[in-house]
């Protein structure tokens, strides 16, 4: 053999191992719109042996609305570009998840486009992860060409040993630039220490991810995910490592939405109540070096304001009061909405003198919030507290004090503070 084909076979080894490092259901399509290549994920994600799938059309597996949302995708990439759409699977296990397709050209030495891969992301559960990819040996190296994501492949001493094209992209550099250095001259100093602990686990032998916020992008800054992926040799020892860096933007934001629609209230964007539930637990774990007070306000009168207003004014109060009683506080006291017109504040507090300031300036507050709308004195607020651990250093237990405390606080006429050790003296009707 000589040492070019021992050059491309490594570099077909290479590329082979690459492309078993991502757990991806991978399918390559004819100018006639029939697959004619997939892998073995591919086989799992459509629920079919390859001879019920090979020389099929889109339509004809999926049916017509598959194809009227594929098409145009098909479409564009055939004229050269990279374009992804989404749709609502029909088929097999994974009937009636969303899955995000991404079309992109498979274009030969001379440019031209001969077909287009897709590669299928199931954006349900955020899935992107390496497994093992069947692909012929003609198409690995065109494959890891055209994927519109940077990899590479380091040896142990972290020197680079394989580049594809959307990485030269990224680095601005040519394969004869950038192969036979290592991987820290390439990226710079500042950035091989960021990335640096992720690259020696994975030589440790871990599979490793780091998502970040880039922000050196042409479309802005994009959330991206790199995979770091040992390379093991047969006696299991690490030999290199792959990374694949992939685009997680839209997943990372949707993700970060969903968070915060469970730790926020919808209406008043202060925290929900499970939320002030989890923070009051983890305040009393810390409560004998750090005391806090639990804060209950609720509003005097509201009833009437919807009843005479109506519920969107009634609402719009709410956000109001909300906003107030954040402002009352400081950035790292917890403000939540436990219910109807009932807040929660939860803050650290020296003492009980420091709680009853705290207490009249959010009643302050609540009655400053009232006064552009043209409520005050129709509406006010009843606060009762109490301390932790000097009343109770039980979450639900101290919730009750502070309950009673704020119903004591009505009692005595509404529009005033109460400490639950005084609210005991009060008889409640």
């Amino acid at each position: 053999m000589t040492a070019s084909d021992m050059q491309e076979a490594q570099r077909l080894s290479h590329s082979e191992r690459l492309v078993d490092a991502i757990d991806l259901p991978i399918g390559r399509w004819d100018a006639q719109s029939r697959l004619v290549f997939c892998n073995t994920p591919y086989l799992a994600w459509a629920q079919r042996t390859r001879d019920q799938l090979l020389g099929r059309s889109l339509r004809e597996l999926y049916g017509d609305e598959a194809w009227q949302r594929a098409e145009p995708a098909f479409r564009e990439a055939f004229q050269g570009r990279t374009v992804h759409y989404e749709r609502r699977l029909s088929h097999g296990y994974q009937s009636a998840r969303w899955a995000r397709i991404q079309v992109f050209p498979d274009v030969d030495p001379s440019g031209r486009v001969e077909g287009v891969f897709t590669i299928a992301f199931d954006i349900h559960e955020d899935v992107v992860a390496r497994e093992a990819l069947e692909a012929a040996r003609e198409r690995l190296d065109r494959f890891t060409e055209n994927i519109p994501y940077p990899l590479t492949y380091v040896d142990r001493d972290h020197v680079l040993r394989f580049v594809n094209k959307a990485y030269c992209d990224a680095t601005g550099q040519t394969p004869d630039q950038l192969l036979g250095r290592h991987i820290g001259e390439v990226r710079g100093p500042k950035r091989w220490a960021e990335h640096a602990p992720f690259f020696e686990r994975a030589m440790k032998g871990q599979t490793v991810q780091y998502t970040r916020l880039v922000d050196r992008l042409p479309q802005g800054p994009r959330w991206l995910r790199t995979s770091y992926v040992p390379d093991f040799d047969a006696r299991r020892q690490v030999r290199g490592l792959y990374t694949v860096t992939i685009d997680v933007h839209e997943l990372t934001m949707a993700q970060e939405r969903l968070k915060r629609s469970v730790e926020r209230d919808a209406l008043t964007d202060v925290l929900s109540r499970r939320t002030m539930m989890d923070r009051i637990e983890a305040a009393l774990l810390d409560a004998l070096a750090t005391p806090v007070a639990l804060f209950f306000v609720d509003l005097d009168g509201f009833k009437n304001v919807n009843d005479r207003l109506g519920h969107r004014e009634g609402d719009k109060l709410l956000v109001d009061v909300a906003a107030a009683l954040q402002a009352a506080v400081r950035a790292e006291d917890a403000v939540g909405r436990f219910g109807g017109d009932e807040f929660l504040v939860l803050a650290p507090v020296r003492d009980a003198a420091g709680a009853q300031a705290l207490a009249l300036h959010m009643l302050a507050a609540v009655r400053d919030a009232t006064l552009p709308l043209g409520l005050s004195p129709l509406i006010s607020a009843s606060i009762g507290y109490a301390l932790a651990p000097a009343d109770s250093q039980h979450p639900m237990k101290l919730l009750q004090l502070a309950d009673d405390a704020m119903y004591a606080a009505k009692h005595l006429g509404k529009n005033r503070v109460m400490h639950c050790a005084s609210a005991q003296a009060v008889t409640m009707p």
